[in-house]
């Protein structure tokens, strides 16, 4: 049944007041208390109604309460207690002053008014009152609902027996607190009560109650169901807590388990965390799933430590069917709520036979799976469990879940899409770089690559490139960046220093054209005609074991370390030069002499440098552990390794190649000067048959005598004097070079049918394994390499 309208509005007197102290409105409430009409004070100054002479100043704020003297009609003044309200202008109209004062219900309540008991009995707030012994004496309808029990039947009880729980022992110390001191006291507490089916959260707000000399005499207490503001904050927390402790590593395990330790036990009791299998989907999850599903296990966790409710581990596959948690919510695209009670995973229980066991060992009774889905893909599920919180998933926890999961999945898919990135940028640094190195006479080699822990795959490279007269060279350099684009500007970097190399460029020479490489190559990468940001360092060492020297330079590159047999490891003194790329001053060579067993290591500064570490302290330990060099090359790279990287890996790449020297005897040397006269041609083939008889080499005598023959007499016919013949033997190789003073290197031709010459160069490039030249300071060396087989092979 509708009520009429209640408000008599003749029971307060009411007016307003502009700015200009001008009465605008005045009701009959105004005329009955003043006994003024309307017409006869609107629009006249309100000032005139004022019983003295002194017209009191605006008052400041928005709110003024007192008792002024007011003019009746009839002449006499009325006192009049005025409570008055500033109004803002609006609508065009300036501010005004709202006056009110009630004309009705100022005489207190008289005995027996329903009114008087209402403020406890029927309040929607949930009131108790206790005594000075702290036992109940009154109790309105909305406690006794929340208690489920009547006044009459716990009235003389403490709180403590009636609640029967820790939370109530702990609110009825507060009370005895509010009882001892006279303060009102907060608590907040969770608990569910007698009258509740669900555990909710209570604002308990208790003040002592006073007799009317002040004395306390009880306390009252008043508990406001903070249920959802409490959940509210919950989670609050919980996304908060999210977004700060998943996605802290670009690794997709470590994220997943850091998804499920954010949502147990806040959210669930067991949580399982299973992506789609790349390898299944081509290497890209999908977009639409179709049952059955393909899942493998990155994380679980659980309020049992050891994760008994787990049917699979980490790592292991299973194929989820319809009915499933699993294949349903990753084919419908959204959450999916299950409930072993109403038999929405009879099915899936029925099928799975080992999971119906946990379910039921646990007491698993409900189940709500989110699927995992970031930029357009989906990658796997979550499925959250509850077994012991009694309560089912609601609508604010499904939100909840997906906002997290949400979150998580974007963590996921970044680190998934990191690590395929860096997995294909190690495929190709790997492929780039040497599978093995060359095995020579000159050097014992061992070398070690690692990639950045954090950073990724980078652009560290080194190499030991064979060259002609049993040289070697040792390349050692940084490309600036990380990632596909630093390794494929590594790869071209070394593919141009293996081409430079093989024209024997010095290293000095070598370098100068590396940077302009690189300087070519960063103009090509820039945008819009500016250059890009291409950089690198580079370190080149040419060791020739004829001599035991070794001509190094270096492009803004660490200088090596150098171990001489029963000396200290020391840093090789070497022109540093700008790294590649910036250009400026011009690089710069130094030689040093290597005897035999000397041990050069050349590494990138991602061994020894770091923010977290000393820079000269850390080339110190690197000394110490190439003091320490063993027989073993391998194991002292292990060791250098060991010895300087932290145990979580290092913050940049690593790049380490190891080389021990190795001199060549003089007795496997032989050197002639050759007179500028082509009839002395033949006491040289005879002279070196001679040798090639006493290094047993016979089998090769009759093109080696060929190969001479050609060479020396193009010496003769078209180079300069002096011309020097000379011969290096190992155990795989014979080597013959013929130097000169001209610094005009031949070229090979085919020659036409009737050409008399033109067929030297040819033929010794059809007997040789290798031939070539090389220009000197001198001049120019011609060379060509013959195999010397064993004894058993031929």
């Amino acid at each position: 049944m509708s009520r009429v309208y209640p408000f008599d509005e003749a029971a307060t007197a009411r007016a307003v007041i502009d700015d200009h102290g001008t009465l605008v409105e005045w009701n009959e409430g105004a005329r009955r208390l003043l006994g003024h009409p309307a017409d006869a004070v609107l629009g006249r100054p309100a000032a005139r109604l004022l019983a003295g002479s002194d017209t009191p100043a605006v008052p400041p704020g928005v709110r003024w309460q007192g008792t002024v003297g007011l003019r009746h009609r009839d002449g006499r003044t009325v006192p009049v207690w005025l409570l008055a309200h500033r109004r803002p202008p609006r609508d065009g109209h300036d501010g005004s002053w709202l006056l009110v004062t009630p004309l009705t219900g100022r005489e207190p309540p008289a005995a027996g008014d329903p009114l008087a008991e209402a403020g406890l009995i029927q309040s929607p707030c949930a009131l108790a009152v206790y005594d000075e012994e702290l036992r109940l004496r009154r109790l309105n309808d909305a406690m006794a609902e929340v208690i489920g029990l009547s006044e009459e039947q716990v009235r003389g009880l403490r709180l403590a027996e009636i609640g029967g729980r820790p939370q109530s022992e702990e609110l009825e110390q507060a009370m005895l607190q509010v009882l001892n001191s006279g303060r009102p006291q907060d608590m907040q507490t969770f608990t569910r009560t007698g009258g509740e089916e669900r555990t909710h959260a209570w604002l308990a707000r208790m003040a002592p109650v006073r007799d009317r000399r002040g004395r306390v005499r009880g306390v009252c207490l008043a508990a406001h169901d903070i249920t959802d503001n409490y959940r509210a904050r919950q989670r609050l927390q919980l996304v908060n807590e999210a977004s700060v402790r998943i996605g802290s590593t670009l690794d997709v395990t470590r994220t997943a388990e850091e998804l499920a330790e954010v949502c147990v036990p806040a959210l669930a009791d067991f949580v399982t965390i299973d992506l789609l299998d790349p390898d299944e989907h081509g290497g890209q999850p999908p977009a639409h799933v179709t049952a059955p599903v393909q899942l493998r296990r990155i994380a679980h966790r659980s309020v049992h430590r050891s994760v008994p409710e787990a049917v699979i581990g980490p790592g292991r596959t299973e194929q989820y069917p319809v009915g499933s948690p699993q294949a349903d919510s990753l084919t419908a695209g959204h959450t999916i709520i299950a409930s072993v009670a109403e038999g929405d995973m009879d099915e899936w229980l029925t099928w799975h036979t080992i999971r119906a066991r946990r379910v039921q060992e646990f007491g698993m009774h409900s189940s709500m799976a989110v699927p995992i889905q970031a930029r357009g893909l989906t990658l796997g599920v979550a499925v959250f469990t509850r077994h012991r919180r009694p309560e089912g998933f609601t609508a604010d926890d499904v939100l909840l879940a997906e906002e997290i999961t949400a979150r998580a999945a974007v963590c996921v898919d970044n680190a998934r899409r990191y690590s395929r990135e860096r997995e294909t940028a190690l495929a190709l640094q790997r492929s780039l770089l040497p599978r093995s190195l060359p095995r020579t006479a000159a050097l014992e080699v061992s070398s070690r690559y690692l990639p950045a822990a954090r950073a990724g795959v980078g652009g560290d490279w080194f190499d030991v490139i064979p060259l002609s007269g049993m040289r070697v060279a040792m390349v050692v350099g940084d490309v600036v960046g990380h990632g596909v684009e630093a390794s494929a500007t590594m790869g071209r970097l070394r593919t141009a220093v293996r081409t430079l190399a093989d024209i024997d460029l010095a290293p000095d020479e070598l370098l100068t054209h590396l940077n302009d490489l690189v300087v070519r190559l960063s103009e090509e990468s820039g945008a819009d005609g500016s250059p890009g940001e291409v950089g690198a360092t580079c370190l080149y060492a040419l060791y020739d074991p004829v001599s035991r020297r070794c001509t190094l330079a270096r492009a803004g590159h660490p200088p090596p370390v150098l171990l001489r047999p029963g000396e200290a490891p020391r840093a090789v003194d070497l022109p540093a030069g700008p790294p590649l790329g910036l250009g400026g001053l011009p690089f710069e060579c130094a030689e040093v002499e290597l005897p035999e067993g000397a041990v050069l290591a050349l590494y990138t500064d991602g061994l020894v440098w770091s923010r977290e570490r000393d820079p000269d302290t850390t080339r110190e330990r690197l000394y110490e552990a190439l003091g320490a060099c063993s027989d073993s090359l391998d194991a002292t790279c292990d060791r250098v390794l060991h010895t300087l990287l932290p145990a979580g890996g290092a913050a940049d790449d690593v790049a380490l190649l190891l080389a021990r020297t190795r001199g060549l005897p003089a007795s496997q040397v032989v050197t002639w000067d050759i007179p500028a006269d082509p009839a002395l041609v033949a006491p040289v083939r005879k002279q070196v048959v001679e040798q090639l008889d006493t290094w047993g080499l016979s089998e090769v005598s009759f093109t080696a005598e060929l190969v001479v023959s050609e060479l020396v007499t193009n010496a003769i016919r078209y180079g300069a004097h002096p011309i020097r013949l000379r011969l290096i033997h190992d155990a795989t190789t014979l080597i013959c070079e013929v130097s000169d003073a001209s610094h005009t290197a031949p070229h090979l031709r085919r020659a036409k049918t009737f050409d008399e010459g033109g067929r030297g160069l040819l033929l010794v490039a059809q007997l040789t394994q290798r031939w070539g030249s090389r220009h000197t300071p001198e001049g120019k060396t011609i060379w060509a390499e013959l195999p010397v087989y064993e004894e058993e092979d031929r």
